[in-house]
């Protein structure tokens, strides 16, 4: 079939079928991506056991709950990164700490602190360096924002994080942090490591399909909200690790990279109350304010909750 035949007959089968109300956004999606797959048969001449076989991953990788994992390992999320800052550039907009993916594994309801908080529950003390994170929240003018929501997650020293590994308690690792009038806001925690896709799993199926590895740089994610500024999603990634500038999730970006300093000062050490050296990343955050008929950063997706 050629295009033009592939297009009337998917209007045949999925348009001019339709008995009720229709959606008229879900009908469009429906229709283009359908044509582009019945396309894509015909162009790679993709046999019927190759197409049930993708059927099957699909509901593999759903069951074991990785199609948000694939969706950053293939790229996807990153590509709508890509998409969204040409929609700023479009508005206009400029500035700001620049967004990166939100990966999979958010969990809303963290415990809010005003300035400082722990984020480890101790249980790994002693195993792991300390890392105290630190930073300004302000404005793209310099100005520092007062209220703002540092909510903040990531891994421990196995790669994993909490609530999804049930051996981990409530919230490990997890935190909001409200500025107060200095804009600024404190972590102390532990230092993140970098982790792959399960082994087994149905992420690394595909990544190794394509010769690829399913690795992450040891990383920090963030959501920053404040009343009047644009939403800010990112993360950073930590100097120094293997896999930096090759993540599998594509997040490293320019201006997203963090130096772990490692602070022995005895002084320094007794000042934030520890017994032993530690390390510091410094990460200032600058919110791009809210502007009329600009892209959302908002995203409505399905997110865990505890």
């Amino acid at each position: 079939m050629n295009r033009q035949e592939i297009d009337a007959l998917v209007k045949q089968m999925n348009v001019d079928t339709a008995t009720g109300p229709v959606d008229e956004r879900v009908q469009q999606v429906v229709v283009r991506l359908l044509g582009d797959l019945f396309q894509a048969i015909e162009d790679l001449d993709i046999s019927q056991s190759e197409l049930w076989k993708g059927l099957e991953y699909f509901t593999d990788a759903g069951q074991a709950n990785e199609l948000g994992l694939l969706a950053a390992g293939l790229g996807l999320e990153h590509y709508l990164d890509l998409r969204a800052d040409e929609a700023d550039a479009k508005a206009g907009i400029t500035g700001g700490t620049p967004r990166t993916i939100e990966g999979p594994l958010y969990v809303a309801g963290a415990p809010e602190t005003v300035s400082f908080a722990r984020m480890d529950d101790g249980s790994e003390e002693g195993k792991i360096p300390t890392l105290i994170i630190e930073g300004t929240v302000t404005d793209t003018d310099g100005n520092r924002v007062e209220g703002a929501k540092v909510e903040i997650w990531h891994a421990n020293s196995l790669g994993n994080y909490s609530f999804f590994d049930k051996s981990q308690s409530d919230f490990n690792l997890r935190r909001s942090i409200i500025t107060a009038a200095d804009g600024q806001y404190t972590a102390l925690t532990t230092m993140p490591v970098g982790y792959g896709c399960p082994p087994e799993g149905t992420t690394q199926f595909v990544l190794d399909k394509l010769g690829r590895h399913g690795n992450r740089p040891s990383h920090v994610h963030y959501f920053v909200s404040a009343p009047g500024y644009r939403k800010l999603t990112t993360q950073f990634n930590i100097e120094g690790d293997q896999y930096l500038w090759d993540d599998f999730a594509f997040a490293t970006r320019e201006g997203l990279v963090a130096t772990a300093v490692d602070v022995t000062d005895e002084a320094e050490i007794a000042k934030r109350g520890l017994n032993g050296p530690f390390k510091h990343i410094q990460f200032d955050i600058e919110l791009v304010k809210e502007k009329q008929d600009a892209p959302s950063t908002e995203v409505d997706r399905r997110r865990a909750s505890a």
